[in-house]
This record gives C-alpha cells, sequence and structure tokens, in this order.
C-alpha cells in the first residue's frame, strides 16, 4: 500500500476537477454572449423572476435567487445601471422597493435566451439524450451531496 503523504495528487482524474473546468468554460462563453447585451450570468435569476412573476420586492428576490439581502441590493444596483430594471416605492413601507424589468430588459431577454442556447448547444454536441439525462441525474446527486441544507 502506498503511503499518502507520498501518493501524486492527480486532480485531472478527478471528475470534480473536470465539473469546475466546464462550469468555469460554461460562465466564459455566457458571459461573452451576454456582455453585448447588457446582461450578466448573476442577473438571471432576477430577470427570470420579474419575467415570470412580474413585480416584486428586493426581498422577493433575494429569496428567489437564493442569496442574502446585502448581495441581492448590489446586484440590483448594477442592474438598475445597465438600465435593466426600475424601482417603485412600496407605498406603506419606506425602506421597501418594489423591482420591475425595463422595457430595455424585456426586448433583450429573447436574445438573452437565443446566446444561452446557443452556448449550451455548443457544449452538448455529441452528447446522446440518454448521456443527458444521466449527466443531469449525476450532477443533481453531487449538488444534494454538497447542499448546506442537507449536510
Amino acid at each position: 500500500m502506498k503511503n499518502k503523504a507520498t501518493t501524486q495528487w492527480a486532480p485531472d482524474t478527478l471528475s470534480t476537477f473536470w465539473i469546475n473546468q466546464a462550469s468555469r468554460l460554461l460562465m466564459k462563453h455566457f458571459e461573452q454572449r451576454l456582455r453585448p447585451l447588457d446582461f450578466g450570468m448573476a442577473y438571471l435569476p432576477v430577470v427570470i423572476a420579474l419575467d415570470e412573476q412580474g413585480e416584486l420586492l428586493q426581498k422577493q428576490l433575494a429569496e428567489y435567487a437564493n442569496v442574502e439581502q446585502p448581495t441581492m441590493a448590489s446586484l440590483l444596483v448594477r442592474m438598475e445601471r445597465d438600465g435593466l430594471v426600475v424601482r417603485r416605492p412600496h407605498p406603506e413601507d419606506r425602506r421597501a422597493s418594489y423591482i420591475s424589468l425595463t422595457s430595455k430588459a424585456k426586448n433583450h431577454l429573447p436574445r438573452v435566451k437565443e446566446q444561452l442556447s446557443e452556448v449550451v448547444e455548443q457544449a452538448s454536441q455529441g452528447i446522446s439524450a440518454q448521456e443527458h439525462d444521466q449527466l443531469i441525474s449525476l450532477l443533481g446527486r453531487i449538488i444534494n451531496n454538497l447542499d448546506i441544507k442537507n449536510g
């Protein structure tokens, strides 16, 4: 048996190494495609929530995106700067405001989805439907194994 201290670490033999590599490349390609549209991957949970549900409070968006309130506040400032969201004061709570998509965001959304789909298609070339389903299942297991709520 080999001594663990002298065993060479070979990250490229670990599935987690390749998951990380794939994730980094996907994010790079997604960001490159979205940047010309004034979108970023971080914006997507907010845009999707507002597109599907309409106007929401910042607190609701933070819960939907599973981020802390300060993180959401910073994200909304950037999205507001990029002309993607607007705020409307809450009629009863001066500290709260409703967030909604601008017409710019609504108009760009079909192109954003198209760009994301093209990257997914490129990344999925040569992968059968069965392999795709298996990959989703395996990645779901990894996520469940690492989910803080479960462990």
